[in-house]
This record gives C-alpha cells, sequence and structure tokens, in this order.
C-alpha cells in the first residue's frame, strides 16, 4: 500500500489534531455519515484548509485505523510478548491490548465499529483477524504447555478474550477515576483465573 504524501499544513492546525477530531466525528455520527464540511466546521477551518493536510476523508480514516493497530501490533513486539511461557505472554498481550485501549480510546473505538463498506475498512479487518490469529495460537501454546485448560477450543478463548477487551470501548472512560493500568488488572485477574488450569 502506498502512503500519500505528507502534506504541510496551515498553521496552527496539524494532521494529529485534524486526526483527532475527525476521529471524534467519525464515531458520534458514523463515518459514511460524516462529511469533510463537518469536520472543517468542527475545527472552525474551511473544507480547503483539510485538503493541505489530507487528500480526503478516506485518508483520514485510514491514518486513524493505522494508529489503532499500530499501537494493537506495537504489542506484540514488546519483549514479554516475545519470551517465556506462552501463558505469561499471552497474560502481557491481553494487559497491553488494555492499556492502548486506554491510551488510544476513540482510534480503537472506531477500529472496532468499522465493517469492510470500503477497501481500508476491508484491510484494518484482516488485519485484526491477524492479530486474532496470533492471540489463537498463544491460548494453543499455553494449552499444550499444561497452564490453560484443555477444556475449551482455544479459538473460543480467544474470542473470549478478545470480546471482553473490546468490550470496554462501550463504557470505559478515563477520566472516571479508573486508569487503565487498574483495569487492565482487573481484566487478567478476573479472566486469568478462569483459563488456568486448576493446579496452577
Amino acid at each position: 500500500m502506498t502512503t500519500a504524501p505528507v502534506r504541510r499544513g496551515r498553521p496552527g492546525h496539524s494532521r494529529d489534531s485534524l486526526l483527532d477530531v475527525a476521529v471524534a466525528v467519525f464515531n458520534e455520527r458514523g463515518y459514511d455519515a460524516t462529511s469533510m464540511e463537518e469536520i472543517a466546521g468542527r475545527l472552525g477551518i474551511t473544507k480547503s484548509a483539510i485538503y493541505h493536510h489530507v487528500p480526503g476523508k478516506g485518508e483520514l480514516l485510514r491514518l486513524a485505523l493505522d494508529r489503532a493497530l499500530g499501537s494493537l501490533f506495537a504489542v506484540l513486539d514488546e519483549p514479554e510478548a516475545q519470551s517465556g511461557p506462552a501463558i505469561s505472554r499471552l497474560e502481557h498481550v491481553v494487559r497491553a491490548s488494555v492499556r492502548v485501549l486506554g491510551e488510544e480510546l476513540p482510534f480503537v473505538t472506531l477500529l472496532l465499529r468499522v465493517r469492510g463498506n470500503s477497501p481500508v475498512e476491508q484491510a484494518a479487518l484482516q488485519r485484526r483477524r491477524d492479530f486474532d490469529r496470533i492471540v489463537t495460537a498463544l491460548v494453543r501454546a499455553a494449552e499444550q504447555e499444561g497452564d490453560v485448560r484443555p477444556d475449551v477450543d482455544p479459538a473460543v478463548t480467544s474470542r473470549l478474550l478478545s470480546g471482553t477487551v473490546n468490550s470496554l470501548v462501550e463504557w470505559y472512560r478515563p477520566d472516571r477515576g479508573l486508569d487503565a493500568a487498574a483495569l487492565a488488572d482487573a481484566v487478567v485477574s478476573t479472566m486469568f483465573d478462569g483459563l488456568r488450569t486448576r493446579s496452577r
């Protein structure tokens, strides 16, 4: 996939600030229902000023989804996800995924709402499936190592883990007193107590 050239924006408006506002509007109204005029109005600039940063609305969506997915895939490259028992690597991936959700909540929310209505969305969905397959492989490895109960299919366990993490976007708000680290502790202790074999 070729990346659009970086465009120099007008003073006072960075591409990052534009992206933050665009994602907020996408989440409020839905991507398809959002116009560039609405984004420009929210920023207090003209629509043409946006085109100094990006070529169109589709590029805003691509940048936003890439930010969420890039943060999630970066978790898999962290040392704790690369070595050690599979159950420890799996726990780290789940814990760090909650951290990413807390840090990039609007972007992850947008990612979880795409339905594949455009090539950009289809590519994002494929990358989500790739991430889920890696988590499933970790669950399977942890089961083979004797650390995860064998009576639940690894694919089901993976879906339960991702479903629990993904559901957080519906109610978690960082400004309401619960930080992402405490939230991750709650998710991990609740989910992994049920996953581990009884003798461990």
